[in-house]
């Protein structure tokens, strides 16, 4: 597979602290019948780091059998390496047709514990293995010397970066200092949803996405216009979702915000996210449906 275009991150909904597996295979079925190019599941917005192995296990199998040939991407993120050996087994039995690897944290990570994880990684499988960089949730910051390192190990496929420079120019000099350090093989994918069109327009090759798990068509007129070389498209279709960025912005991510659209559309049962996280409260999802509605993404 490539690691290209758009990469929709669906969440993993939950009832009565249960995966809710028709929601699940229903998101799946979705984003494959809109045409994205891969979907991740059990990313950060897949809610990963609080579901067992068993659970996790069970989700790469529903996703790899309803993603109608689209390719799968699991992520094998966990605090222990015996537990990412562990998942990447599974996820492989399960179909996987590439990896997501998070570097999990409790006690602060040093720049060779997060090599060396790599390493053992890319000596225990064969499938492509995406660097997930994501301080946000890991509180690991990864550095342009340190993607170089992890780049030249067997096996590495792609790196997914956090936000870029909102300024162009910026942004462009960004990605061609990461391109520089890396082996031309590697794909460079933004997130930070509200970076996807500058990321791309920037020479990004892939957006991995939290709203394209959720909401996969305005996502695919941002990746689309700027694979088409119409960066100014891309910028508009990514200007018209700013209030819903800006929600993003004001509940402290996406999390929150992607899983009051998913149940409201009726993708996902009422309070899905895991416990202790509780999800927006009445008058903050009447906001985001008041959004969804203004914006026509209900329909």
């Amino acid at each position: 597979m490539t690691f290209t275009g758009l990469s929709a991150f669906p969440l993993t909904p939950l009832h009565n602290d249960r995966v809710d597996e028709a929601a699940f295979t229903g998101l799946i079925r979705r984003l494959a019948e809109a045409g994205v190019d891969s979907i991740t599941v059990l990313g950060s917005t897949g809610s990963y780091a609080y579901l067992t192995a068993d659970e996790r296990a069970r989700v790469a199998q529903l996703a790899v059998q309803h993603a109608q040939g689209t390719p799968v991407i699991v992520g094998i993120g966990a605090l222990r390496t015996s537990q990412v050996l562990e998942n990447i087994d599974r996820a492989t039995a399960a179909g996987a047709n590439g990896l997501l690897l998070a570097p999990m944290t409790y006690q602060a990570l040093t720049d060779d514990d997060v090599y060396e994880l790599f390493h053992t990684v890319s000596e225990h499988t064969q499938l492509p293995v995406v660097v997930y960089d994501n301080p946000g949730t890991t509180h690991f910051t990864f550095n342009t010397e340190l993607y170089g390192r992890i780049a030249r190990l067997p096996g590495v496929a792609s790196i997914k970066i956090p936000g870029v420079p909102v300024d162009q120019a910026e942004a462009r000099d960004h990605v061609n200092a990461i391109r520089a350090a890396v082996p031309g093989h590697i794909t460079i994918g933004v997130s930070g949803d509200a970076f996807a069109a500058t990321g791309l327009n920037a020479g990004c090759d892939a957006w991995y996405s939290v709203i394209g798990g959720t909401l996969p068509a305005p996502a695919l007129a941002i990746t689309r216009a700027a694979q088409a070389g119409r960066p100014a498209d891309a910028e508009a279709a990514s200007a018209r979702l700013a209030p819903l960025w800006q929600l993003f912005a004001e509940f402290g991510g996406s999390l929150r915000v992607v899983a009051a659209i998913a149940e409201q559309l009726g993708l996902a049962p009422h309070h899905s996210l895991p416990l202790p996280i509780q999800g927006l409260t009445d008058s903050d999802r009447a906001r985001v449906a008041g959004v969804v509605q203004e914006l026509g993404l209900g329909q």
